[in-house]
């Protein structure tokens, strides 16, 4: 497959350079994991608090930070990737996904706090931010979140970043 992930970052957070490779292996794990046989454009924004806060407030009214924020394109029924020839940017020929942006902070602390790695923190939320990118969600403590969790961890076993 031939992705285009476009990674962009702001308010002087450089950590998106630093794990460039890592997002994209990421991307590309959970795209080939839940059967994705198109090439796909997703965009990544690494920021800081301040950013992904003010993020959420704009496109949510959530006015707090979080580590990481999905927009997805389309609305795709979990594990039951369909998309069609309409769906494709007729200019690139790509389909769409959608936008993620992760929060460099959270991204450190909550790496601190779980007793892991930052790289695996990273590549954790990246795969979590794909997995809601093509429908995946977990509103409900229930079978919609272990779903998703079995999903995550099935990815991070690929990528060598299980727990």
């Amino acid at each position: 497959m031939s992705h285009k992930i476009v990674i962009n970052s702001e308010n002087g957070v450089t950590a998106a350079w630093r794990c460039a490779g890592l997002v994209r292996r990421a991307i590309c794990a959970a795209l080939d994991a839940e059967g994705v046989y198109l090439d796909c454009e997703v965009s990544v924004l690494f920021t800081d608090d301040e950013g992904i806060r003010a993020i959420n407030k704009d496109m949510r009214s959530v006015d707090s930070a979080t580590d990481v924020l999905s927009f997805p394109s389309f609305s795709f029924t979990p594990g039951d990737f369909r998309a069609t020839e309409d769906m494709l940017d007729e200019e690139t020929g790509l389909l769409p996904l959608g936008d993620m942006a992760l929060s460099a902070e959270r991204i450190k602390a909550q790496a601190e706090e779980f007793g892991h790695s930052v790289w695996r923190e990273t590549a954790y939320l990246v795969v979590h931010s794909v997995l809601h990118l093509l429908g995946y969600d977990h509103l409900d403590e229930g079978e919609q979140k272990a779903k998703m969790r079995e999903r995550e961890e099935a990815v991070m076993a690929v990528l060598h970043l299980e727990k």
